[in-house]
């Protein structure tokens, strides 16, 4: 069965989506770096290597000019899925990650620990977000 919309409602009902990149933060064949709809913007996940601290600056500063290229920026989160190479690093993540965020509440957040993340063996974190626009 085909739902019927009438022609003046369709547009409410249609979502654009805007595909977010640059000659720093290049479309690849597999995904891009944002993904903007109309409120939204979906930030993939940025990489950090090195030492925790310095892994997360990398992710959060990276994820920073994605959303600002977007028309968004951190204080817009609404949620961060944060992947870990180890569990044992989320305490000292954490007060990086913190340090890093516009005060106030901070967003929903999910960390989890993956097998492998892309990157190379090097990369000790991926952090992507989901913003307003």
């Amino acid at each position: 069965m085909q739902t019927f919309i009438p022609h003046a409602l369709q547009a409410r009902f249609t979502m654009s989506k805007q595909i977010i990149g640059n000659d720093k933060y290049p479309l690849k064949p597999h995904n891009s770096p944002a993904v903007k709809v109309p409120g939204l913007v979906f930030a993939s996940g940025q990489v950090g290597t090195g030492d925790i601290a310095t892994a997360t600056t990398q992710s959060i500063t990276a994820l920073k000019e994605v959303l600002e290229l977007a028309g968004s920026s951190l204080d817009k989160v609404v949620k961060f899925n944060i992947f870990l190479k180890d569990m044992d690093d989320m305490l000292p993540m954490n007060d990086t990650f913190v340090s890093l965020l516009p005060g106030g509440p901070k967003p929903a957040r999910t960390c989890v620990q993956a097998a492998r993340l892309p990157g190379g063996p090097d990369a000790r974190i991926e952090i992507e977000a989901i913003a307003t626009a």
